[in-house]
């Protein structure tokens, strides 16, 4: 019997949870790959990383991962995180989960997140639909789009997650496919360095769900759309970032700015209550 080497990630995973549940194809795994992969790289310990996500297939990541993680209920990972960042401001925060969870249900926590400009890094995978439930039409399905409940085409105008993000105030905003592995864990790096919300895009296959229904019959055929679709533009306009049912897929780094994070305000008024009742 052959002995299996052990790989230097191992440490950052959860063996006895192996094997996963995702679909072959699914594009979960390069996520996880990067973001371990960045965690090392960066020499952060461990003990200091922090990983929340919702529901959905990609909420299922934080359970794999060796870390201290928390499985929160639907749409509601970015106030945990936040709660978790405010009482332990040691910790790197990170939020891992899908578009559903993070601008459907999560929405209105997302948008206000990104305006405190709170300390918390959010990695959203975005496969265009509700995987996990059944292939729904979701808000960054893109128009025409067939999903379980649209079997017509999608006649809704769907969400450009970057400039979402961008207008609401996070300080660092990056778009990737899972094509574009390294491109991603360099993105999670440079996140990790920012003061304030970062936000991660990447586009990810469904081939289950989303992908034999426009088109991309499994997940190789979806790559070669990445492939021949993806342009990267660092500092464009993610007003330009709108994604089609066809058309082209803009990535890239799209906003790397500082301003006052949420925590110094809460110090500043720390401060001011303090001088006052002194």
């Amino acid at each position: 019997m052959h002995e299996v080497e052990e790989s230097p990630l191992d440490a950052y995973l959860r063996a006895d949870r192996i094997p996963h549940i995702w679909c072959s194809g699914c594009g979960l795994g390069i996520v996880t790959g990067a973001f371990i992969r960045a965690i090392q790289k960066s020499k952060i310990d461990p003990k200091l990383v922090s990983v929340v996500a919702g529901i959905g297939c990609t909420g299922r990541i934080p359970g794999y991962l060796n870390f201290d993680t928390f499985h929160t209920t639907h749409g509601r990972a970015i106030p945990f995180a936040i709660g978790l960042k405010i009482a332990k401001p040691e910790l790197h925060v990170f939020v891992i989960s899908g578009d559903g969870d993070l601008f459907a249900i999560g929405g209105n926590h997302i948008f206000h997140a990104a305006r405190r400009n709170v300390n918390i890094t959010v990695i959203c995978v975005n496969n265009f639909n509700y995987g996990m439930t059944g292939g729904q039409v979701g808000p960054t399905t893109p128009e025409d789009a067939r999903t379980t409940t649209t079997p017509y085409g999608n006649i809704e105008p769907a969400f450009n997650l970057p400039y979402v993000m961008a207008s609401s105030g996070a300080v660092y905003v990056a778009r990737w496919t899972t094509l574009q592995p390294r491109k991603i864990l360099d993105s999670i790096l440079e996140a990790l360095q920012k003061d304030g919300f970062s936000f991660i895009e990447v586009i990810s296959p469904c081939p289950t769900a989303y992908g034999r229904r426009n088109a991309q019959k499994d997940a190789m055929e979806t790559m070669k759309f990445y492939q021949y679709k993806t342009k990267v533009k660092h500092g464009a306009d993610p007003k330009e970032g709108d994604i089609s049912l066809t058309g082209e897929i803009l990535t890239g780094k799209f906003v790397d700015i500082q301003k006052t994070t949420y925590m110094d305000r809460v110090k500043m008024l720390v401060e001011k209550a303090n001088k006052k009742g002194a």
